[in-house]
């Protein structure tokens, strides 16, 4: 039950930041420079948090000697799966929410040039489908953390958590903002808003309370759970998110210092954890006696 509290308790609090970031997106606007500054942190958490938290659990969570493999399969499933999604339904974090920035304005014209293709007019419609599919996939992965976690509170857990809530503010804004754009009543963008946010809690809530209904195999389904959550949050990073800030060279050491800062938080979330190395301490054990 405590493990069911905590999972409450992270999904509040993802219902609140998702919100949130709708919210502000009706009232504000994010500069250019900040929204690049978050995407370039959020690229490296996620990045992290897939090669240093959901992998490894995956793995180990299967057995070393046949779990490779099999977590592999899923990786690659999760990374085309969120690719196919990403290409059919053209969801992505463009600036529609950043003006009035100098640095926005400092490279407009090569900006003009990229965003041509990598930001397609898209309806509002469309991207709540895509970044709904997307947020229950975080679902996904925060729930079967918590599963392949010894306990509700492990870090492995909690640095999922942090890599969704970090992303998720930008999906509700992207929504909020072409809402804004096409002319939605403000009553159908709060709406919209209020149940985008309870979607990846939903998800998680969902998802575990299917894997521990699993009477049999429920450490596979788990471990297929994390590793193809590992393969969407690498295409999220890769295809989505760093795609946005890779063409900025005025802000090119502020972004890859950041962009870094978040990888090494990822590990040290990964690293600080008791349940890391006791892992892996069992992990040689177990090699060392084959």
């Amino acid at each position: 039950m405590e493990a069911v509290g905590m999972l409450l308790l992270y999904g509040a609090g993802l219902a609140i930041a998702s919100y949130g970031g709708g919210f502000l997106a009706l009232r504000i606007e994010m500069t250019h420079t900040r929204t690049q500054i978050a995407l370039s942190l959020v690229s490296g958490l996620m990045l992290g948090i897939a090669f240093f938290h959901l992998f490894p659990h995956a793995v180990l969570t299967l057995g070393v000697d046949r779990g490779l493999n099999t977590t592999m399969i899923w990786v690659a499933t999760g990374l085309v799966v969120m690719l196919l999604l990403l290409r059919l339904l053209h969801f992505h974090h463009p600036d529609y929410f950043a003006e009035g920035d100098e640095s926005h304005h400092h490279d407009h014209h090569h900006r003009e040039k990229c965003t041509s293709v990598a930001a397609p007019k898209v309806s509002w419609q469309s991207v709540l489908i895509g970044l709904s599919f997307h947020t229950l996939i975080d679902g996904v992965a925060l729930g079967s953390a918590f599963i392949g976690s010894s306990q509700g509170e492990s870090l492995l857990a909690f640095g999922v958590f942090a890599a969704i809530a970090l992303h998720k503010p930008l999906d509700a804004m992207s929504i909020a903002a072409l809402m804004r754009a096409a002319g939605a009543s403000r009553s159908l963008q709060r709406n919209i808003n209020i149940g985008f946010a309870l979607l990846c809690p939903l998800g998680a809530l969902l998802f575990y309370a299917f894997a521990n209904g699993v009477s049999s195999g429920q450490g596979e389904v788990v471990a297929a759970a994390l590793a193809f959550s590992a393969g969407a949050f690498i295409c999220i990073a890769l295809s989505d998110l760093l795609p946005e800030v890779q063409f900025h060279s005025h802000d090119r050491v502020k972004l890859t210092l950041v962009f870094l800062a978040g990888l090494a938080v990822s590990y040290a979330i990964a690293t600080g954890s008791p349940e890391h190395s006791h892992n892996i301490s069992d992990t040689h054990s177990h090699s060392s006696g084959h």
